[in-house]
């Protein structure tokens, strides 16, 4: 199983970006996805997860801002990100929660990482 991301880049603040990942492989269901960032000297935060049942969660600093949702036919999880802001910077990775086969316990995958700079 594979994660990839894309999507990152530079863009002025108040600005947007949108992101997306791509899981493929084995798979025969993906429970959770969803994105965390890293910013230098900080732990890595989580931003947005969406389940494949059940409501979506998001950081406070990006509620009413940022948007994820996922795509279950074709694997996918994408992140909307309006109005950005310079503290948005960061490296973005995704990871979702995967089975391969309807007998083993979902393990987490991670996507190589993506870079979003907010220039102020």
């Amino acid at each position: 199983v594979q994660l990839q991301a894309s999507g990152g880049g530079l863009v002025q603040a108040g600005g947007s970006l949108r992101l997306s990942c791509a899981a493929s492989g084995r798979i025969a269901t993906i429970n959770l996805m969803g994105w965390y960032r890293q910013v230098p000297g900080k732990q890595r935060e989580l931003v947005a997860a969406i389940p494949n049942i059940g409501t979506t969660s998001y950081a406070d600093s990006v509620k009413g801002r940022f948007t994820i949702s996922r795509d279950n036919a074709k694997n996918t999880v994408n992140l909307q990100m309006n109005n950005l802001k310079a503290e948005d910077t960061g490296v973005y990775y995704c990871y979702a929660a995967i089975q391969r086969d309807w007998t083993r316990c979902p393990d987490m995958y991670w996507g190589q990482g993506t870079l979003v700079t907010v220039s102020s």
